[in-house]
């Protein structure tokens, strides 16, 4: 199969729309990520969604929606999407609340299903995960075909895609088309929100942070209290968003420099703040690569270089020592959940 990547204009449109009612997929620019899109409701479509990500079965796929003034769960229901009955009565006015305050936006919500949902798409979880994106070419296509499962547009546990070429080089031969929306404006995948013991929980961090969720809900969101093993979203695996070469992780330049030494080859350095002079000419004698994500001091700027970055040095280092944040609250937290888990081996 060739793979094309068209603009995303009108003609480019029109063809990504026919692919998808005929039950192919396409690479799709949403403003967190690239997405794989299928048909969410079409038999044919959903399994492709696993074997061209080579996605195990047990790892469930976020499902998005048309943007649509005043969303509801009422609508949801009426879209045969969400089973509101099994919602608590308690928790429905802080969940239209995140809907109405960031859909569409970077805010996946983990609701009960209908349960017209395929099995596939949810894992065989009694749950669905939904999201409204904001990206124009996204919601333009979704206005013009139906909702559509999209996962990130790579080969599982692989770095997540924030340009069209990473999703070529990641999918090519796999997929038809692939539109060219530019870089991602967030580049890390979407907050998930969902329901554990009867109080809302963040399963997954992202761009939205605990505080601003939980002020928008009216009352306290909290860490989910899961057990390890446990996926009920996607990005709740232990290994995640990883290269192929190891990648290590520091907090000092103490720490920096005991990686170095225990390490052979070419490093790659992904840094948060710079370094010194004198450790740079360190540096140049191992001939590091070095990638500084957030030059700025912004780490909405280091949100969005991070898996650019992490792609590079994959391909032109030897191991990949990466600055990890100490935050744990906000975006600082969810740039830490991933490089974590691009850690995990």
């Amino acid at each position: 199969m060739q793979t094309h990547i068209l603009a995303s204009d009108a003609a480019g449109l029109e063809q990504a729309a026919a692919l998808l009612k005929a039950g192919e997929l396409i690479g799709l620019p949403t403003e967190t990520v690239y997405g794989l899109a299928g048909h969410a409701f079409d038999e044919r479509a959903v399994p492709k969604i696993f074997a061209a990500k080579e996605r195990p079965s047990f790892d469930p796929l976020i499902v998005h929606l048309a943007a649509q003034t005043g969303l509801k769960l009422a609508d949801l229901s009426a879209h045969e999407l969400i089973n509101p009955d099994n919602i608590p009565s308690h928790l429905r006015p802080a969940l239209e609340s995140l809907m109405k305050a960031f859909w569409p936006g970077p805010l996946t919500l983990v609701l009960p299903r209908h349960a017209r949902v395929p099995e596939l798409v949810t894992s065989g979880l009694p749950t669905v995960a939904l999201r409204v994106p904001a990206h124009p070419i996204a919601q333009a296509l979704l206005q013009k075909t139906f909702p559509l499962a999209a996962p990130s547009a790579n080969r599982f546990g692989r770095i997540s895609p924030t340009e069209a070429q990473a999703v070529y080089a990641e999918l090519a031969g796999r997929i038809p088309l692939i539109l060219d929306g530019g870089p991602c404006e967030i580049g890390l995948e979407s907050t998930v929100v969902g329901i554990d013991d009867e109080q809302l929980c963040l399963l997954r961090p992202g761009r939205l942070g605990i505080q601003e969720l939980s002020a928008a809900a009216g009352q306290q969101i909290y860490p989910a209290k899961v057990h390890p093993a446990e996926v009920l979203a996607p990005g709740m695996l232990k290994s995640h968003y990883a290269p192929r070469v190891p990648l290590f992780l520091f907090q000092s330049d103490s720490e920096l420099q005991e990686l170095l030494q225990t390490h052979s080859g070419r490093p790659g350095i992904m840094l948060l703040q710079d370094l010194s002079s004198e450790f740079k000419a360190a540096l140049d004698s191992r001939q590091a690569e070095l990638e500084h994500l957030s030059p700025d001091g912004q780490l909405e700027t280091a949100a969005r270089a991070l898996f650019g970055a992490m792609r590079r040095l994959d391909q032109n280092s030897d191991f990949i020592l990466a600055e990890w944040p100490q935050a744990e609250t906000g975006l600082g937290f969810a740039i830490r959940d991933r490089l974590t888990k691009a850690s995990a081996r």
